[in-house]
C-alpha cells in the first residue's frame, strides 16, 4: 500500500472541477494502465469526470448513502454502497455504541437502514437507467470523492469494490481530514490526497464554491465519459 504525501498549500479549491484538475495531475504521475475512473454521488462525480479526462479513462459511479446519527445527519453512524449489484454496509462502531444508549436507538437505525436502502436503488436507476455498471476485475479503480470527513462513505464503496477483483484500488480525493485518510490506508491500494489540513472543519470549508451537485448534473457528466474503453 502506498500513500501520495500531501503537496497542497494553503489555500481553497475554486470548485469541484478545480479541485479534480489538481487531483489529476498527480494521478497521472502514478501511470496507472487501463484505469476505470469511479466518483462517489452526487459532489464527487464533477471532481471524478475532471480526473476521467485526464486519464483517457471511462467514468462510472459507486452509489454510496450515509447513514446519519439521528440529530445530527451529516455524522455518519454507517454508510451503505452498491456496486455492480453488490451491497456493502460499512458500520461507524464508535457512534453505533452511543446510538444504543438513546431510548429505541435499533429502531432508529433500522428506520434510517430502510429509506436509505430505498434512497440508493432510486439513484442506481436514476444515474444509469438500464445500463450496465462497467468491469471492474482486474483493472485499476480509482474512486474519487470531492472530500473526506469520517471516510464512511469512501471506505463503504472501497468495501463494495472488493467483492469485485480489481487489480488495484486507488483512493483519490482532493480534501480529507487527517485521521480519515489514516483510516483508508488499511484499505485502499493507494491513497492520493494533496491536502490535508491540521484544523479540519469541514470539506465545503475548504472550497470558494460548493454547491449542491444536481442528478441531472451526474446523469450528464455520466453520458460524456462513460463509452467503452
Amino acid at each position: 500500500m502506498a500513500v501520495h504525501r500531501p503537496r497542497r498549500t494553503h489555500h481553497r479549491y475554486v470548485d469541484r472541477r478545480d479541485a479534480g484538475r489538481v487531483l489529476a495531475g498527480l494521478l497521472q504521475e502514478l501511470k496507472p494502465e487501463n484505469p476505470l475512473v469511479l466518483g462517489l454521488p452526487r459532489g464527487g462525480v464533477p471532481v471524478a469526470a475532471e480526473v476521467a479526462f485526464a486519464l483517457d479513462a471511462p467514468l462510472d459511479v459507486v452509489v454510496v448513502r450515509k447513514l446519519g446519527f439521528p440529530g445530527h445527519p451529516e455524522t455518519a453512524m454507517a454508510a451503505l454502497a452498491s456496486a455492480a449489484g453488490s451491497t456493502e454496509l460499512v458500520r461507524n462502531e464508535d457512534l453505533l455504541v452511543e446510538l444504543g444508549r438513546l431510548e429505541h436507538g435499533q429502531r432508529l437505525f433500522d428506520e434510517t437502514l430502510a429509506r436509505e436502502t430505498l434512497e440508493l436503488e432510486r439513484r442506481e436507476k436514476e444515474y444509469r437507467g438500464h445500463r450496465p455498471p462497467l468491469a471492474v476485475r482486474g483493472r485499476v479503480v480509482v474512486v474519487v470523492d470531492d472530500g473526506l470527513a469520517t471516510g464512511s462513505t469512501m471506505r463503504a464503496a472501497i468495501a463494495a469494490l472488493r467483492a469485485f477483483a480489481p487489480l488495484r484500488i486507488v483512493a483519490a480525493v482532493p480534501v480529507g481530514a487527517q485521521a480519515a485518510v489514516r483510516r483508508l490506508e488499511g484499505l485502499a491500494d493507494v491513497v492520493v490526497c494533496p491536502w490535508q489540513p491540521e484544523n479540519f472543519r469541514a470539506v465545503g470549508a475548504e472550497y470558494e464554491h460548493f454547491g449542491q451537485t444536481s442528478d441531472e448534473e451526474v446523469r450528464s457528466l455520466l453520458a460524456e465519459t462513460s463509452g467503452p474503453h
